[in-house]
């Protein structure tokens, strides 16, 4: 039985897709579920899977197209053995492999489309990412590697070499939110520094049974969750949006959890965050990590939120002013806990210290909340029993 293909409903907020890859090519059999190809929306990659088992017959949109809900992508012969692949050969040799390699899992979705499109042997470059994994940067700059050259056309200063690599709708959709985000709102920041001591101390005395009972490791994020509902119970405009000439004030805490990944930044959100436990943020957060990098991230994992937190730190920074996510009001900054001299009670001593940064919509919050809502989240650090008590 012929059966069309057709992009899924897109979500309400997502006008259209971009086709990235094909993954199976016409007279390629595939079995129930198994992925087709991939569709890249400004927010997530979606998969369209297979009715049914069969063969891909023909496609009907190629690469790097874009296309909205119901258009037709593929026609698919159901309950049919699929045949060597048909598709047309490609130019060379090496670019036939490359796309063969491309469709290795173990690649990301935005990983296997820079390698479709620069014809790099994955075999052939060192990954640098988890366990080995190949990142982007790690194709985009064997691409760029110059290549070898008769020595009559070498230039004396030595081979120059660039590569042009089109924004994926990930990249470009942050950098038109971060734009509109510094044109609309009144953007400010305020810094403070958190002695992390206690927490440190803390974690090191129940870390090891921590993980024993609950399956996740104790990290430092779950407490900076806490910290920053309290300090956002004590000042709820921190927590508000604007809407309008309206400012609506949010009397729930979903909170975002910035995640970096080879696409881009996303922000899954924490829902209801103030009714999870230390165990439950960490493994969400664990959770939201390993999808985000995997390219499957439902697109309501990253709709909402009413404050968020981005972690600086994991890169080494020491010091940022981080960009408000629209329409939020505030997001908390956090950085490279490192040793240094502070005095404590009139002596010398090395303490572990953050630098935390806010920034925030000035339009709504005016500078002294922000910087108590800064000292309210210090103060929840610098002696997590404020948390449990509600002081």
């Amino acid at each position: 039985m012929t059966t069309e293909i057709r992009v899924p409903q897109l979500p309400e907020s997502v006008a259209d897709a971009t086709l990235v890859a094909w993954r199976k090519q016409p007279g390629e059999a595939a079995s129930r579920d198994e992925n087709l190809a991939d569709l890249e929306t400004d927010k997530v990659v979606l998969e369209v899977p297979a009715p049914a088992a069969g063969v891909v017959k023909e496609w009907k949109v190629q690469p790097g197209a874009t296309v909205k809900s119901g258009d037709l992508l593929a026609i698919y012969e159901e309950g049919t053995k699929g045949a060597a692949a048909s598709a047309p050969a490609a130019p060379v040799a090496s670019a036939s492999a490359a796309a063969a390699k491309a469709s290795d899992p173990k690649l990301s979705p935005a990983v296997r489309r820079v390698v479709e499109e620069t014809k790099v042997d994955p075999a052939s470059v060192t990954g640098t990412g988890r366990d080995g994994r190949l990142t982007k940067a790690d194709v985009i700059s064997a691409a760029s590697a110059p290549k070898a050259a008769a020595p009559a056309t070498v230039a004396p200063s030595g081979p120059r070499a660039e590569q042009r690599v089109p924004m994926t709708r990930l990249r470009a959709r942050i950098a038109e939110r971060l734009v509109q985000a510094q044109h609309t709102a009144a953007l400010l920041t305020t810094f403070n520094e958190v002695d992390l001591t206690a927490v440190t101390e803390l974690r090191a005395r129940h870390k090891d049974r921590f993980e024993k009972e609950h399956g996740v490791k104790l990290g430092f994020m779950s407490f900076f969750v806490k910290a920053s509902i309290e300090a956002l119970r004590k000042f709820p405009v921190m927590n508000a949006a604007v809407e309008g000439n309206d400012v609506i004030y949010h009397e729930f805490y979903d909170i975002g959890v910035a995640v970096s990944t080879d696409r881009g930044l996303v922000v899954p959100v924490l829902r209801n965050a103030e009714n999870l436990g230390f165990a439950q943020i960490e493994k969400q957060i664990v959770e939201y990590g390993t999808r985000a990098r995997a390219g499957s991230l439902a697109l309501e994992d990253l709709q909402g939120g009413t404050f968020t937190i981005t972690n600086g730190g994991v890169f080494g920074s020491l010091l940022s002013t981080p960009i408000v996510n629209a329409p939020q009001s505030a997001i908390l900054g956090m950085h490279k806990i490192q040793e240094r001299p502070v005095v404590v009670n009139g002596q010398i001593v090395v303490r572990p210290m953050m630098y935390l940064a806010v920034s925030y919509d000035h339009r709504i919050i005016d500078g002294r909340e922000a910087v108590q809502f800064l000292v309210a989240i210090k103060d929840c650090l610098e002696d997590p029993g404020r948390m449990l008590l509600g002081l």
